[in-house]
């Protein structure tokens, strides 16, 4: 995973201890999505508020949630063939959701932010669905590269 989607991770989880280093790539992928929809749902509470607070928080909900989506297309792996269709197609949705929570932001669209969310939860049942031993493979390969220094 790349350096920036630990960061978004990081500040997401900020004075929160957690133990990060013991989670997987695959579960620290889902907690990055599932920060993004914590945020992106405060947001559009803030949206429905009254006042320059309001406005303020609303704003910084939807940083966040751009943050965190920023993260997320870093850390897409386009080490083979470029990342493929799959990575491209993912790469390709997360900048328009990072596009569509600006103009939500600067047009006050709660709509835009049920869109991003919604797309956002369509990603993230994808991501919920790989098997297990799928998982449980992949992390003992990145294991297993990270102690070896030819890898």
């Amino acid at each position: 995973m790349a350096t920036s989607a630990q960061d978004a991770l990081n500040e997401y989880k900020k004075g929160v201890k957690t133990g990060v280093e013991d989670f997987t790539p695959h579960r620290l992928i889902q907690m990055l999505m599932e920060g993004a929809l914590d945020k992106i749902s405060k947001a559009k509470g803030f949206m429905q508020q009254e006042g320059a607070q309001a406005i303020a928080n609303k704003g910084e909900q939807i940083s966040w949630a751009i943050s965190i989506i920023d993260g997320l297309k870093v850390s897409l792996d386009k080490t083979v063939d470029g990342g493929g269709e799959l990575v491209q197609n993912l790469e390709d949705l997360y900048i328009y959701m990072e596009k569509r929570l600006v103009e939500a932001n600067l047009h006050n669209k709660i709509e835009y932010l049920d869109e991003v969310a919604n797309l956002l939860r369509e990603v993230k049942a994808g991501w919920d669905a790989v098997p297990q031993d799928l998982i449980q493979e992949h992390a003992k390969e990145a294991a297993k590269q990270s102690n070896d220094p030819a890898a």
